[in-house]
């Protein structure tokens, strides 16, 4: 009896050390990382900032790129075809890293120099005023009335949408302001927006116009951001592309309004131009995530650097209009009987 216990402990130890083994030799079988982990690139030298990536790995399954910009992509053949849209010539650190069936990893990197070059902008919308009547209402509404203590800003005018203070003629718009007895008032004008049936982010805008000629005349080419029923002046922001008083003829206000700058405070800038009532000079808006930037004459002489933390970066309108007198637009001459911005046409670019 005793002989037949120790021989059966022995046959234990036995198997328990076979199954240990196995067990060991099992798991180094199967972790195995990736060795030897290539990266190549090639660039695309035609201003594009395309790049065509290839990694390769032995005992790799997959591969995570990231590409320098936060962007990251995973890829099972290593093979991957990238566009960077960061205009100029940058340089980024491109991080491939493999993985093994096991989950094992290894990582390498490369830089590349990537050169991405601006594109010319294309036609997104425009009104060409080539049609004779009424203002195009599928681009067009109007602001009826005096508004809010003269829309906020003191003007005398009753603005209108009758056609002898907005009408198109002769391939332009024309706002005429009238002196003229109208609902309490002495002067109407019109005043025009495409809130509702052109509202946008960033591009171009290209206005070509002459402008009204009298002390108190004040006309504008601007915009407002969309959401201003619920976000309030000037929280929604404003663009003016071209303001113009009669006072001070020539001169030229390019500005934006917005929180902490807004009525005297606002951010902006002048120049001065010959002939801005006897002849057409053409108004530029640039609005990007970056930057929005504003020209007379292809000349720029107003930048505010653009960020998350301004209201410039999400749909605004367009609006035409002319005021008179007000706060900014000053006191009217007396013998002003008549006024007339035309507008040649209006133009963005994406």
């Amino acid at each position: 009896m005793m002989k037949h216990k120790k021989n059966s402990s022995v046959l234990l130890l036995i198997l328990l050390s076979l199954l240990s083994c196995k067990k060991a030799g099992a798991d180094n079988g199967t972790s195995t990382a990736p060795t030897n982990l290539v990266i190549n690139a090639v660039v695309s030298s035609d201003g594009s900032g395309k790049v065509d990536f290839t990694a390769s790995a032995n005992n790799a399954v997959s591969y995570a790129y990231e590409f320098g910009n936060g962007d990251i992509k995973t890829t099972v053949s290593g093979i991957i075809t990238y566009q960077y849209n960061a205009g100029g010539t940058n340089t980024y650190t491109v991080n491939v890293t493999a993985t093994s069936s096991s989950s094992l990893t290894v990582k390498t990197s490369i830089q590349v120099t990537v050169t991405v070059t601006a594109s010319e902008p294309k036609l997104f919308w425009s009104d060409e005023f080539d049609k004779d009547g009424a203002p195009d209402a599928t681009k067009w509404g109007y602001d009826i009335g005096n508004g809010d203590n003269g829309w906020g800003n003191a003007e005398l005018e009753y603005y209108t949408d009758r056609a002898k203070n907005a009408v198109v003629q002769g391939g332009v718009l024309k706002i005429n302001a009238l002196k003229e007895d109208y609902n309490g008032r002495v002067y109407t004008s019109a005043r025009l927006l495409s809130k509702g049936k052109f509202d946008f982010t960033y591009g171009k805008v290209e206005v070509r116009a002459k402008l009204p000629a009298g002390a108190g005349t004040w006309p504008a080419i601007w915009m407002l951001g969309s959401d201003i029923a619920t976000n309030g002046w000037p929280g929604c922001g404003e663009i003016d592309i071209m303001e113009h008083l009669g006072r001070t003829e020539n001169t030229i206000y390019g500005t934006l309004h917005y929180p902490g700058h807004s009525g005297g405070s606002a951010d902006g800038h002048t120049t001065v131009i010959t002939d801005a009532t006897k002849a057409f000079h053409i108004y530029t808006l640039e609005w990007t995530a970056s930057a929005v930037k504003i020209y007379a004459d292809g000349v720029l002489y107003h930048t505010t650097i653009n960020s998350g933390s301004l209201p410039f970066n999400h749909d605004f309108f367009l609006i035409l209009n002319v005021a008179m007198g007000g706060g900014f637009g000053g006191s009217v001459d007396p013998s002003f009987t008549n006024g007339t911005m035309e507008v040649d046409y209006i133009r963005v670019y994406k």
